[in-house]
C-alpha cells in the first residue's frame, strides 16, 4: 500500500527513455513553470477547490460528511416492481419463497461456526489455531463452497530459534546409538491472547434481494470512476450499488490541511457514508489503499458486513508512511513532476502501455489529484492498529483478487493475507496488473458475481475434504465456467 519507494526509478527511465511524447514534454515545461512560482510565492498549485453545488444529478448525489467536507457518491437503486395488493401480493410472495427455496444460495443462509485462537508472544511470535469451520477455496469450479470438518490448524507467522537445542546423542558400549532425550522446554509465557467463537450466517446474495448492498471503495489517486465498468455491471444486474469519492479525489471537495487526509480523517468519512447507506448485508470492494477501509470497517461493523473483496490490497501490515518516499518532496516540486508521475504510474499500474490505457489518464476523471493532496494522501498513511492481529480478528468471508504484473503489490503479500484471514480465498490474474478492474473488468465481474452468489455446503460437513491451494490463476484469455 506504500507505494513511495517504486516511484523513483519509473520516474528516471521515463525521461531517460524519452517515454513522454511532445505534448507531455509541454506539459511538463508549464509544470514546471508553474511549480517555480508556486515555490517562489509559497502557494500550492493548482488546489482542488470545494464543490460551489452539493445538489445530486444523474445518480449522483454529494454527502456532507463534516461541515464543509463534501463528498460525491454514486448511489444507483434498482427499480424493482413493487408488489400488487390483495391476492397478487400473496401470490407473488409465495411464488418468491418457492423459487428462493428451490435455488441453491437463497437468502436464509447457512451457518458456520467461527472459532480460533490467536496468541502473540513476547519474542514476536504469532500463532493462529483454527478450531471451527474451515472454508473450501475452491469457488470457480463449484456453485457452492465445501465445509470441511472442525480441525486445529497452527500457523506460525514467525520463526524465533531455538532457545534449548537438543543434545547430541550418546553411544553405547556396544556401538549402538542411544537416542537423546527430549529437551525440556519451558512453557512460553502468552503476552496477548484473543479468543473468537462465534457464528456466522453467510448466504448468497442476489441482485433481486433488497437487504444487499455493495460499496466500492477506491484507493490513492482514484476516483469511483476506475469502478465504471463494475458499477454498471452490477446495477444492471439489480444491485445496489454505492461508491464515494474520497475526499481531495474525483468531485469530492479537497481540505487545505494535510490533516484531513489522514487515514482516521478518511475513515470516518466512510464510516459515515456507510452508515447512511448500509442495508441488513453488505458486500465491501475496496481497491489498494481503499483495501484498508474495507478492513476497518469489516472490523468495526462485523454484524453488517457480509462479504469482503480485497482488489491489490497487500499484506496484513499495519499502515506505516515511509520518509524516503518521493511524496515527502514539496507539493510544487510534485507539481512539476506530475508528467512523470502519470507517465509512471502507466507503467506501474498496467500491464500493457497501450491505446487503451494511455487514453484513461489523457481523460483525467478517473486519476485527477492535485499534488497536495497526494503528498498528504501518502503521509498519512498511518495505521498502527491495522497489524495481523487485527486482520485475524476479522471473520467476513473475503476474496482476495491479485494482478500477477502487478508492480505495487507483490503477490506474496496478498499470499500472506489469505493466511491471516479466517475464510479467504485468493485468485490469481495472469494478464491483469495493479489496476485489473479496469485492464480486465470482464473477468473481475465474474469473480465478484461469484463470490456474492457462493454459500457453504453444509450437507459436505460430515466428509473430510482435502484441503485446496491457497492460490488458484485464472487467465483472461480463458472463458470462465459458473
Amino acid at each position: 500500500m506504500m507505494l513511495g519507494l517504486f516511484w523513483v526509478p519509473l520516474l528516471i527511465s521515463c525521461c531517460l527513455c524519452g517515454v513522454i511524447s511532445t505534448v507531455q514534454k509541454s506539459t511538463m515545461l508549464t509544470s514546471i513553470a508553474d511549480g517555480i512560482l508556486c515555490c517562489l510565492t509559497g502557494k500550492t498549485a493548482n488546489l482542488v477547490l470545494p464543490l460551489e453545488s452539493s445538489k445530486p444529478s444523474d445518480g449522483f448525489e454529494f454527502m456532507e460528511v463534516k461541515p464543509g467536507r463534501i463528498l460525491r457518491v454514486r448511489h444507483v437503486v434498482p427499480e424493482r416492481q413493487p408488489l400488487g395488493t390483495g391476492r397478487q401480493a400473496s401470490d407473488q410472495e409465495k411464488k418468491d419463497v418457492h423459487c428462493d427455496a428451490g435455488e441453491t444460495g437463497s437468502a436464509a443462509g447457512t451457518s458456520v461456526h467461527c472459532k480460533r485462537r490467536i496468541t502473540v508472544y513476547r519474542n514476536g511470535q504469532l500463532v493462529i489455531e483454527n478450531l471451527g469451520d474451515v472454508l473450501h477455496s475452491e469457488i470457480l469450479q463449484c456453485q457452492d463452497g465445501d465445509l470441511e470438518p472442525c480441525s486445529t490448524v497452527e500457523v506460525e507467522l514467525a520463526s524465533s530459534p531455538d532457545p534449548n537445542p537438543a543434545p547430541p546423542s550418546c553411544l553405547l558400549s556396544s556401538g549402538e546409538q542411544k537416542p537423546a532425550p527430549p529437551p525440556c522446554r519451558r512453557r512460553r509465557k502468552a503476552k496477548r491472547t484473543v479468543q473468537i467463537d462465534s457464528q456466522r450466517v453467510i448466504s448468497s446474495c442476489k441482485g433481486t434481494h433488497s437487504d444487499v448492498a455493495l460499496f466500492f471503495v477506491h484507493g490513492v489517486g482514484g476516483s469511483l470512476d476506475i469502478w465504471s465498468s463494475q458499477l454498471d455491471f452490477f446495477s444492471r444486474l439489480g444491485y445496489e450499488v454505492i461508491a464515494p469519492d474520497l475526499a481531495g479525489h474525483g468531485a469530492s471537495s479537497a481540505p487545505q490541511i494535510a490533516a484531513a487526509y489522514t487515514f482516521y480523517a478518511l475513515a470516518e468519512d466512510l464510516r459515515a457514508i456507510f452508515k447512511r447507506y448500509a442495508r441488513k448485508r453488505n458486500i465491501l470492494i475496496g481497491h489498494s489503499y481503499g483495501v484498508s477501509f474495507c478492513t476497518f470497517l469489516a472490523h468495526e461493523y462485523p454484524e453488517l458486513v457480509h462479504k469482503v473483496v480485497m482488489i491489490n490490497g497487500g499484506g496484513p501490515t499495519a499502515l506505516e508512511p515511509s520518509l524516503c518516499s518521493v511524496f515527502q518532496l514539496p507539493s510544487c516540486v510534485l507539481h512539476c513532476l506530475s508528467p512523470c508521475l502519470a507517465w509512471s504510474f502507466l507503467k506501474a499500474g498496467f500491464a500493457r502501455q497501450g491505446t487503451k490505457e494511455k487514453q484513461l489518464l489523457k481523460q483525467g476523471n478517473a486519476f485527477n489529484v492535485s499534488p497536495f493532496v497526494l503528498r498528504a494522501m501518502m503521509s498519512g498513511q498511518y495505521w498502527p492498529e491495522g497489524d495481523e492481529v487485527y486482520h485475524a480478528e476479522i471473520t467476513v468471508p473475503v476474496l482476495l483478487v491479485h494482478g500477477l504484473c502487478d508492480k505495487f503489490v507483490p503477490v506474496e503479500e496478498d499470499q500472506r493475507m489469505a493466511e491471516i484471514l479466517l475464510f479467504a480465498f485468493l485468485k490469481v490474474i495472469e494478464e491483469g496488473s495493479h489496476m485489473v478492474m479496469m485492464e480486465s473488468p470482464d473477468t473481475v465481474n465474474t469473480l465478484l458475481h461469484e463470490f456474492f452468489l457462493w454459500e457453504p455446503d453444509m450437507s459436505k460437513k460430515e466428509k473430510t475434504v482435502p484441503v485446496c491451494e491457497t492460490v488458484n490463476t485464472l487467465k483472461t484469455n480463458r472463458p470462465v465456467d459458473k
